[in-house]
């Protein structure tokens, strides 16, 4: 075992990487798939058999561990708020959750068979070079949202503090109004950050621990909020009796509205849950997200609305944030406190949950394939860490740029269309049949024209163009809700479901592009793999049954781009 001092860098190194950026640079490591010319690491290749650690049991904790959140619980808020009830919010939840599902099995049947993450898998409809389109989309947003559940979870941080020395809640501000963030709250948002940067480090392979803990404390917490509001106030409170205040045709959009709101919110992972099934044990475990992230995401919502709804009896107004209710009992007493912390650290330990597996991992393995000279999964996570929480300032987002936000919020725009053309070129265009080590390869089967496969291009524009105008319109927005931008009724509709129409309309356009004009060079009959091709080991080939040792002391690259006597490698 390694001791601590070989991680510290010496003096000398420290002044070299401060001085060139040479010296920043990987050890170039000899990929099981890449030509020798194509710079690559080992994070990029398919995971190794022993690291295929995930059962059906780690995606149920996976998907308890990644809905548990703060912006879950408060997600049955904003539909409620715009005038629908508990009978249209809980629907639009299930509904919309279950519309996401889809692709998230679809496009996770990549990584559970093939194990490769989805910059890699992206390349099969988008081309090389054009895929580059998708990882830096999808490596943007996850570093975006990291900062943003960083920047929510400091709260958390100060619960946390306040209930050990009441003090705290009286440091004097220092910083300027304008910046949106308090001194204090900068100290705990600090504090956050510092504390959650090891936990970001944590391997895939080991995020079971995490998710273990995680589904102990998150839901306990959740359900003994809801329980203690419940016993405070008689009662679930009046919402359950409270009608919708719209009707017609605007309750419907309101609706679809809702449910792609809903959607929306896990539009990153539909596209990019490769990411993680890469690292299932079986192709088989994944489907069981189909029925488990509806059921987890609806209860956790119907979990805030009851709490809610409490607690405006309790007080007087509705409360939808639970570390709000959380921050009341920091004033009764010395068991109040008490409750208030290890409340706080529960929902401390979901947002750090949330932004391992929904955003550090993912902006890592987008920029390994974006930089494989210089990032690997490691530095990825730092990288991801220190422009997710430092460079896009997400405290001062969150006070004041509503319209960064609502383009943020729209991004389901591009991100729906990437999760239709990946999940069709797979299942409908390949059959499930791909070229594994062609994916590695700049001239591969997989280059089309100049890395391009005008196919998708086409797919995206036609799913993303129509509803440009309601994204527009909805950054347009004012402040005191009036219009700046003026655009048709059929827009502001169609945008109501911007990702249902994104992810249906490209795998409509995309398939039929590809049946009526196939790129027969990209097609191949049976999958051809090569990652379980390991020299020197023996690992078992998922389709063929075959050991590595079987095929002889061959390279794994040329296994890996031919079919020997008839047999898949």
């Amino acid at each position: 075992m390694k001791s601590v001092k070989e991680y510290i860098p010496s003096g000398q190194t420290v002044k070299r990487r401060f001085a060139s950026l040479s010296s920043w640079q990987l050890e170039k490591q000899k990929s099981a798939l890449a030509p020798d010319h194509v710079w690559t690491n080992e994070d990029m290749d398919p995971v190794k058999p022993e690291n295929q650690t995930w059962t059906i049991w780690t995606w149920m904790a996976y998907w308890a561990t990644d809905t548990i959140n703060l912006g879950t619980w408060e997600t049955a808020s904003a539909i409620l708020a715009v005038g629908l009830s508990w009978r249209e919010a809980i629907p639009a939840i299930v509904v919309g959750t279950s519309c996401v599902a889809i692709p998230m099995v679809l496009n996770g049947a990549i990584g559970a068979k093939l194990h490769i993450p989805f910059s890699v898998a992206i390349r099969a409809s988008f081309g090389y070079y054009f895929a580059y389109f998708a990882i830096v989309s999808r490596a943007i947003l996850a570093m975006f949202w990291l900062g943003i559940q960083s920047a929510n979870g400091a709260i958390c941080m100060t619960i946390m503090i306040s209930a050990i020395w009441p003090s705290y809640g009286n440091i004097k501000n220092h910083i300027a109004e304008s910046q949106g963030i308090t001194t204090q709250g900068m100290i705990s948002y600090f504090l956050f950050w510092i504390i959650q940067l090891p936990l970001l480090l944590i391997p895939p392979t080991k995020l079971r621990y995490l998710f273990l803990v995680k589904i102990i404390a998150a839901p306990i917490t959740a359900l003994a909020t809801m329980g203690w509001m419940v016993h405070k106030a008689g009662g679930s409170g009046d919402i359950f009796a409270v009608r919708a205040t719209v009707s017609g045709s605007q309750k419907a959009y309101l609706f679809l509205s809702s449910m792609s709101s809903v959607t929306g919110s896990w539009a990153t992972l539909a596209c990019n849950i490769p990411d993680f099934s890469r690292y299932a044990r079986s192709s088989k475990g994944q489907f069981i997200q189909l029925p488990v992230l509806p059921i987890i995401f609806t209860s956790c919502a119907v979990i805030g609305i009851v709490t809610t709804s409490a607690s405006q009896t309790v007080y007087g107004e509705p409360i939808w944030n639970p570390l709000e209710i959380v921050e009341k009992w920091l004033h009764m007493g010395h068991g109040g406190r008490a409750a208030a912390f290890f409340a706080a650290t529960s929902w401390y330990i979901a947002q750090v949950g949330t932004n391992i597996t929904a955003n550090s991992i993912s902006a890592a393995n987008d920029l390994c394939v974006l930089f494989p000279r210089y990032i690997n999964i490691k530095r990825g996570c730092m990288i991801a860490a220190v422009i997710g929480g430092w460079v896009i300032v997400p405290w001062k987002i969150i006070s004041s740029a509503s319209t960064f936000l609502a383009f943020m919020g729209g991004y389901s725009v591009f991100l729906a269309p990437i999760a239709g053309i990946l999940a069709s070129d797979y299942w409908i265009v390949r059959k499930q049949n791909m070229d594994v080590p062609a994916l590695y390869d700049p001239n591969g089967r997989y280059s089309y024209f100049r890395g391009t496969n005008w196919r998708a291009v086409v797919a995206m524009l036609i799913a993303v163009c129509p509803n440009l105008p309601g994204l527009a319109y909805s950054i347009g927005m004012n402040s005191d809700g009036t219009d700046s931008v003026n655009i048709s009724a059929g827009a502001k509709n169609l945008y109501t479901f911007c990702w249902l129409f994104g992810f249906v309309s490209s795998i409509v356009v995309y398939t039929a592009l590809s049946l009526i004009w196939p790129d027969t060079d990209s097609l191949v009959d049976e999958t051809i793999y090569g990652h379980d091709v390991v020299v020197g080991g023996s690992p078992i080939d998922e389709e063929s049954g075959m050991h590595g040792k079987d095929f002889g002391n061959v390279d794994a690259v040329d296994l890996g781009k031919h079919e020997k006597d008839g047999m898949k490698v």
